[in-house]
């Protein structure tokens, strides 16, 4: 069975249905089985069909505080590994 990250590397692939048979089934097994990844599926097909319908994605602005501490963490991202 698929992990959660395999799922997520994948779900292109799934959603172009470029996936064979077996590696579909897997899939499927993996998203019945994972409430959080049908649920990110979904989020990505609701995406897939926003950008096919308007050819776009509105951005929601970020709160400062998130940012910011996204920024920290990208900046200290190797000083932070173990």
């Amino acid at each position: 069975m698929l992990t959660c990250q395999q799922l997520a590397e994948v779900v292109t692939d799934y959603l172009e249905g470029k996936m064979n048979f077996a590696d579909r089934m897997m899939f499927q097994l993996h998203v019945g089985m994972c409430k959080h990844c049908r649920a990110y599926l979904n989020q990505m097909k609701q995406t897939v069909e926003l950008v096919a319908a308007t050819g776009k994605i509105e951005a929601e602005p970020m709160p400062d505080d998130v940012q910011a501490e996204l920024m920290h963490r990208f900046r200290n991202w190797k000083t932070n590994k173990q």
